[in-house]
């Protein structure tokens, strides 16, 4: 018998349980991130690290790359070994725990808190997602529902956790700001701990069989290639912790481009070479690979929210306000309340649209995106300039970028997840979302590297630098809004 549609319409319990867990991990890791790079090129005597910018940049690429690039083995292990509900709450733990690390006052409890953190992101980030979706069999338009609630989850954290850990780490101690993030996570766990059995059986266990016999060898020789790559971790963290090991982290950053480079060359060439798909399935592979390098090109560049872009606020913005100076890091909570205000407003454009026949495709929706992201560093260009002239500018130039950067990522970042779901040949699509993600992790990477440019002798080429981000990013939007036909063509009718 069908449910009644008022109990089609509610979303599931375990719904809410997620929202909160996301909130909080997001509160954390975006209350973190704001005064991550401050806090690194802070003189030692103001409490800070006092790196130079291009060694804070690296650090800082390396950091956010890492987040996004955890999340494939992530996603094994919960798939694999232990489940997503699980990977979940060891996830936030292992979180929590990098927080606190990092409010020590030592480098390498820096360094420690940096790589758990990483790790737990990698853990918890993936397998919560995918823990939304089973709570929707059905799929449909109640899932998109539930994503949309759980989306918003993500921005409200992402939008609190500036304003409490900025207040803390820029007003009083930078450990103490790391503590409030740290907080948080805790916070977040207990909450999904107390309400985790409203889940169900949703992510409760690993997709694969374990009652089969046959499966026991390959169980063990997972799970001995899982504690073999825990220890090599472990013995690298205590072999840098203890200083046996010395990390240059420019060199690493640099190196660990080339390497993601080169893993994404191999596997899309695996695919296209002995992958065993059809013409039309390798015309939308090539296509997928395509947006991988502008998906990499738009996230270098959106990703200088949290590093030059919040250094050009500390140093060169007015940010008094009725004799109360405000910290540079609250600005980072104005791509979320746009992200929350603008997304509703972004999926009603493409539905419309789409009701008329008129819905953009995939590449000239990447490439609004790109040119949008461009246009927010051409007015960085212009607030450079007054800055480079001796002029404390006002906050609402980077208002007015983070602005363009907001409609930038929601023309981009959900257009690109579901490009993925379209587009990847059926038996790689798990596969192949990793690989977007990598996408995003290059990006970041590529970010930091970028970001580390803009030191204090840099002012009077800051202006030329922001143009040159900008020329990265909107030249090869307009490539590709001139290529778009042609590339909607590759898709076969898929986007």
């Amino acid at each position: 018998m069908n449910q009644p549609a008022a109990t089609q319409a509610k979303h599931p319990p375990g719904l809410y349980t997620l929202f909160f867990l996301e909130m909080w991990e997001r509160f954390s890791y975006y209350g973190m991130r704001a005064i991550l790079f401050l806090f690194m090129v802070a003189a030692v005597e103001a409490g800070g690290l006092g790196f130079s910018e291009q060694h804070a940049g690296a650090v800082y690429g390396l950091y956010t790359a890492g987040v996004y690039l955890l999340s494939v083995p992530g996603g094994w292990v919960a798939d694999r070994l232990i489940g997503q509900q699980k990977a979940v709450w060891y996830g936030g733990i292992i979180i929590a725990l990098g927080h606190f690390s990092l409010a020590v006052p030592n480098l390498p409890f820096f360094y420690l808190g940096l790589f758990l953190i990483v790790i737990g992101t990698g853990l918890l980030k993936p397998n919560a997602s995918s823990i939304v979706g089973e709570l929707y069999p059905e799929g449909g338009a109640r899932r998109d529902a539930g994503f949309s609630l759980f989306y918003m989850g993500i921005n409200l954290g992402a939008f609190l956790g500036p304003f409490v850990v900025g207040a803390l780490g820029e007003g009083w101690n930078w450990h103490y700001g790391f503590a409030a993030a740290g907080v948080g996570m805790v916070a977040g766990v207990i909450q999904y701990r107390l309400q985790q059995s409203k889940l169900g059986d949703a992510g409760a266990r690993p997709i694969r069989d374990f009652d089969d016999p046959a499966d026991a060898p390959r169980l063990r020789n997972e799970w001995r290639g899982f504690w073999i790559a825990v220890a090599a971790m472990a013995a690298m963290a205590i072999a840098v912790f203890t200083g046996v090991v010395a990390i240059d982290p420019l060199l690493v950053a640099r190196s660990a481009a080339a390497v993601i480079i080169g893993i994404a060359v191999v596997y899309f060439a695996y695919i296209l070479l002995f992958g065993r798909v059809d013409a039309q399935d390798k015309r939308r592979v090539w296509l997928l690979a395509i947006l991988f390098i502008f998906s990499a090109m738009f996230w270098s560049g959106f990703e200088q929210a949290g590093s030059s872009l919040n250094i050009f606020a500390q140093r060169y913005t007015d940010r008094m306000i009725f004799g109360w100076e405000m910290p540079a890091s609250f600005l980072q909570s104005v791509n979320p309340i746009f992200i929350i205000l603008l997304a509703p407003v972004f999926a009603a454009i493409w539905i419309r649209l789409g009701a008329r026949n008129l819905n953009p495709s995939v590449p000239f929706k990447f490439a609004l995106g790109l040119i949008s992201l461009g246009l927010g560093f051409a007015v960085m260009a212009f607030a450079a300039t007054l800055a480079a002239s001796g002029e404390q500018v006002l906050p609402l130039w980077l208002v007015l970028t983070y602005l363009l950067h907001t409609t930038g990522e929601l023309c981009l970042s959900p257009v690109g997840l579901s490009a993925v779901t379209k587009l990847a040949p059926r038996k790689f699509l798990g596969q192949m979302m990793g690989l977007w993600f990598i996408s995003i992790s290059l990006g970041n990477l590529f970010a930091g590297l970028i970001a580390g440019q803009f030191d204090r002798e840099s002012l009077p080429q800051m202006p030329s630098m922001f143009l040159s981000i900008f020329l990265w990013t909107a030249g090869p939007g307009v490539l590709l809004l001139l290529l778009s036909r042609w590339l909607k063509g590759l898709a076969g009718g898929r986007t």
